[in-house]
């Protein structure tokens, strides 16, 4: 019975073959390897991403450092029956980059990187005529730098036709609003939005 059990337990067995040293070093080898490509993708994604980020950030505090405020409120001069020119003056938001005010007034026609456009209740214009000058503490050219501030000046009675229209040019009287975008090529657009009252007068102070 005890010669039986054993001869069984010997057939079970046969062909069976441990694993030797070698086997395990190559196994592990591989396994190692295969973890370190893995790392080594992880760590350049990460990296690739890291670095995309920060040139996002740098890339919204560029845009944030042009950006431009107005200054005080927006002064309407009429005729006493419609308005004749729009009056605003605007700064840097912060102590950033300059932006380049080249007015378009005729004398700079298609040289100006800053844009404004006029919308009212009849009509759109794009890339109206404007002019600009210094309010304070300036260095003569037409940069808005830091510590600077521009009086935009809007003529509304000149014969003048923008680049782009919509619409036919009606002057704007009591109780009719304007809409004012200006478009530097960096940064922000600021919007301006306004309207006349009830009753005219030769210079208005509207906040």
């Amino acid at each position: 019975m005890h010669s039986k059990m054993m001869q069984a337990i010997v057939r079970l067995h046969a062909g069976q073959a441990g694993m030797t040293g070698l086997q395990t070093a190559i196994l592990l080898i591989a396994f190692v390897t295969v973890a370190a490509v893995f790392g080594y993708a992880v760590l350049s994604a990460g990296l690739f991403s890291a670095e995309r980020g920060k040139e996002t950030v740098y890339a919204g505090l560029q845009q944030a450092r042009a950006n431009m405020e107005l200054a005080g409120s927006v002064i309407v001069e009429s005729d006493n029956t419609d308005a004749v020119t729009i009056l605003f003056t605007v700064h840097n938001a912060i102590a950033g980059a300059p932006i380049d005010m080249t007015p378009n007034d005729g004398a700079t026609a298609n040289k100006n990187r800053c844009i404004l456009s006029l919308t009212t209740a009849e009509a759109y214009f794009n890339n109206i005529p404007w002019k600009c000058a210094p309010i304070g503490t300036s260095d003569g050219d037409n940069l808005l730098e830091p510590g600077e501030q521009m009086e935009i000046a809007i003529d509304l009675t000149g014969a003048w036709t923008a680049n782009e229209t919509t619409g036919a040019w009606v002057p704007i009287g009591v109780n009719n609003w304007f809409n004012i975008q200006v478009k530097p090529t960096q940064g922000s657009t600021m919007t301006i939005q306004r309207t006349l009252p009830a009753g005219l007068n030769d210079i208005m102070d509207l906040h």
